[in-house]
């Protein structure tokens, strides 16, 4: 196990070098630019799309399919993400995984829009995603295949594996001893019998389940760290102030990148808001609109929400209370517990467990959601989705009774070498979102409500906008 282990880290640190990071960096710059700061300049607009209902084949609205797309991002990320970014790389983390999160937001739109521009019909319901676009758009099939390939080792097995992980490491505090007894196999069983009612059920039992549970859990969340802000104003500009200072460490960065703030707020950033990953517009090509950058706007608010709202929540619990994590001592669920406990009393403990088990079980079931489509791309066969839902199943069982740094280590593998041919998929194919973005424009400013229709702006191989 050990020499696996070193294998899994060696291997995490090359794809998360610094080409990477330039790479993830560089596209939100390019896009930012390129599409004139969509995501501050149009965040009104993705406001207004969330809450208009289309009418037509796909019931799945744009409201849904923003929480079914936040129901992945935030997880588990938003809390044990954070603080392991916050432990590893200090307080600096946290201003990288801002920047992460407001520069990604334009390739969030991107992909997004082009998961709409390429999906396809699914008997009522459409599906779509990057190996969509990718075989549709780059006509390179393979390409999409080992897209796919890709984010199902990554959301079925390793992110799913994390949030089971996550789920059962929150009850550390209640048993003595937890790890060396059969409750984390009896918590990964019963994770794994709920998970299978609900993914037995279809597209529409998950979108409603997270269309539910989302808005209420990310609510009370929210609402807790304000309470928290508020009781400890007087720590907040000292907090920003270690923040900005920590996050221009330069020294720290150029001695050991590896374990760098930016590194690690970055990567962190994406775990937690997915921007330009391509597991998001899974979710969104499900959405029926009458034109596709409504999605795009949509999912730019996903991104806002996650990072800004939800992990900064995260953050400033952690950061005004007086608890340090402590590297396998104090660590992920146990280390959030603590900090709000110090904040708000023993009731805290509890309100992180819940929360944890709230929004990992509905990461759960957008990640399974997102692979779904997937397997379907490669393969629609009943009797391979049959097998495959299993599968998903007994990663949850395993994934509750795992170790830490191997379900980190191999989340972070599959999820980096998602993000690569993603975001190369997206430079080669932005100026059809571009093109797209033109035509909505053009008919918003002619009093319109914005259709689309392919052929006007000269695009091919759609199945949905002729």
């Amino acid at each position: 196990m050990e020499v696996i282990m070193e294998v899994l880290e060696k291997f995490q640190a090359f794809i998360w070098g610094p080409p990477t990071l330039l790479l993830l960096l560089g596209t939100g710059i390019y896009f930012t630019v390129t599409l004139k700061g969509i995501q501050l300049f149009r965040f009104p607009k993705a406001l207004k799309a969330i809450f208009e209902k289309e009418e037509g084949a796909g019931d799945v609205s744009a409201f849904a399919t923003l929480c079914t797309t936040l129901a992945a991002d935030i997880g588990t990320g938003s809390i044990v993400g954070v603080a392991t970014a916050l432990k590893i790389g200090g307080p600096g983390a946290m201003f990288w995984m801002w920047l992460t999160a407001l520069l990604g937001s334009a390739s969030a739109f991107v992909e997004s829009t082009l998961a709409q521009v390429y999906k396809v019909k699914d008997g009522d319901s459409f599906r779509g995603g990057p190996s969509y676009y990718i075989e549709r758009a780059l006509k390179k099939r393979w390409l999409g295949v080992l897209f796919s390939v890709l984010l199902i080792c990554c959301f079925a097995y390793g992110f799913n594996g994390l949030q089971a992980y996550n789920i059962s490491s929150s009850l550390e505090y209640y048993v003595k001893d937890y790890s060396n007894t059969m409750l984390p196999a009896v918590v990964g069983a019963v994770l794994a019998l709920l998970t299978a009612v609900v993914i037995f059920g279809g597209v529409h039992r998950i979108s409603f389940i997270t269309s539910v549970l989302v808005p209420i859990m990310a609510g009370i969340y929210i609402l807790v760290g304000v309470y928290v802000t508020v009781t400890n104003l007087s720590s907040v500009p000292e907090m920003f102030q270690t923040i900005l200072s920590e996050a221009f460490d330069i020294e720290s960065i150029i001695g050991g990148f590896a374990g760098s703030t930016v590194l690690i707020g970055i990567k962190r950033g994406l775990f937690s808001n997915e921007a330009g990953m391509g597991s998001a517009p899974n979710a969104s090509a499900s959405a029926a609109v009458s034109h596709p950058v409504k999605q795009g706007l949509v999912q730019i608010l996903s991104v806002f929400i996650d990072t800004l709202l939800i992990c900064t929540t995260t953050a400033f619990i952690l950061l005004l209370s007086n608890v340090k994590g402590v590297p396998g001592t104090l660590d992920g669920i146990p280390y959030v517990q603590a900090a709000l406990q110090s904040s708000v009393g023993t009731w805290g403990i509890h309100f992180i467990t819940a929360s944890i088990f709230a929004f990992a079980f509905s990461s759960l079931i957008g990640n399974y959601y997102y692979a779904e489509s997937n397997i379907l791309f490669i393969k629609n066969n009943k009797v391979l989705l049959f097998v495959f839902r299993c599968t998903c199943l007994l990663a949850v069982f395993l994934g509750a009774q795992a170790d830490f740094s191997l379900v980190w280590n191999l989340a972070d593998i599959t999820m980096g070498c998602m993000a690569i041919v993603n975001i190369i998929a997206i430079l080669l194919l932005g100026n059809i979102a571009l093109k797209v973005l033109k035509d909505y424009e053009t008919q918003k400013k002619a009093g319109k409500n914005p259709v689309f229709k392919a052929e006007n702006v000269g695009i091919k191989n759609t199945d949905c906008w002729k």
